[in-house]
């Protein structure tokens, strides 16, 4: 029987201490949790495309945002109609389409000009919610009638389910023949054709998981959190925490995005009584793991694993 490898490990010890926070936890710190929950898991979907498949993804809130809105305009304006599970699947059904419509032109493009294309794609999402504010909310954001739960404790074992099944399939996916051509083809990609593997194909594919759970943890984000708008799931400074978090935990790791998306929010919240400074220490803290750190937190434990 293979023995876990020390990432596997590693993510079973941070489910295990998670599953424990509600004995003690408040509901300050649940809900604080369950946000980064999420966050984890728009984290685990961008290290699966840009870990993997090597395509620097500069706008992953593309794909997140259109997941949100298509659930909170729908919830909107047909609830109680429409129920609030189809608007999650409608929600992540629309990410899918919007990241199919996405790469296929992007992906014949390489390198830099992918992110560019990417980003340019954030930037049109955000204009496109101010300009049909009647049906988007515009600056002021979309509020829903429905909600997951008023209770703290089911949202908290909501978003950790969720998180936890999503790291279990992406990090099973990065670990089967798929996952080993997309790190081929994110490596070298010519390479990989010679080899007879379609290069092309697999990238959509990995894009098109990615836009999935994105969508879907988006869609659901907004029934916990009541209400939609550009800066909480659009706005670039998102899409860099989430790049930064899963940077931090460890590229191609999968389960270290997830970890490094809840010390990345836990580590702001803490520091938050120093005001603007607390954004400049955890963007120093990000900088130096960057510089002196490149395979972040769980790399580190790969590596100590190698010499050992």
């Amino acid at each position: 029987m293979a023995r876990p490898s020390r990432p596997a490990l590693a993510g079973l010890v941070f489910l295990a201490l998670a599953a424990c926070v509600p004995l003690a936890g408040s509901d300050y710190v649940l809900g604080l949790l369950t946000v980064a929950f999420y966050t984890a898991v728009f984290a685990m979907a961008w290290d699966l495309l840009f870990g993997f498949a090597g395509e620097v993804n500069f706008g992953p809130t593309f794909l997140i945002g259109l997941g949100a809105y298509t659930a909170g305009i729908l919830d909107a304006k047909f609830a109680p109609a429409v129920s609030l599970w189809l608007c999650v699947a409608a929600g992540a059904l629309a990410a899918v389409i919007g990241g199919v419509v996405l790469a296929l032109p992007a992906l014949r493009v390489r390198g830099p000009y992918f992110g560019l294309t990417t980003l340019v794609a954030v930037l049109m999402l955000q204009n496109m919610v101010v300009v049909f504010a009647g049906l988007t909310g515009g600056e002021i954001g979309l509020s829903v009638p429905d909600v997951m739960s008023v209770s703290a404790t089911t949202n908290y074992w909501i978003a950790f389910g969720f998180m936890a099944a999503s790291g279990a399939i992406l990090y099973g996916l990065s670990r089967s023949p798929i996952g080993l051509v997309l790190q081929a083809s994110g490596q070298d990609p010519v390479q990989a054709g010679a080899l007879g593997f379609n290069v092309t194909k697999h990238k959509l594919f990995a894009f098109i998981v990615s836009a999935f759970f994105s969508g879907l943890s988006g869609a659901l984000m907004v029934f916990y959190m009541g209400t939609a708008s550009v800066g909480t799931f659009i706005d670039i400074s998102v899409g860099v925490q989430i790049i930064v978090a899963a940077v931090l935990g460890g590229r191609r790791t999968v389960i270290g995005a997830a970890i490094g998306a809840v010390f990345l929010i836990a580590m702001g919240e803490t520091l938050r009584p120093l005001g603007e400074l607390a954004t400049l220490l955890v963007s120093l803290m990000a900088l130096l793991v960057v510089l002196f750190f490149p395979d972040g937190f769980l790399g580190l434990l790969q590596g100590k694993a190698r010499r050992d």
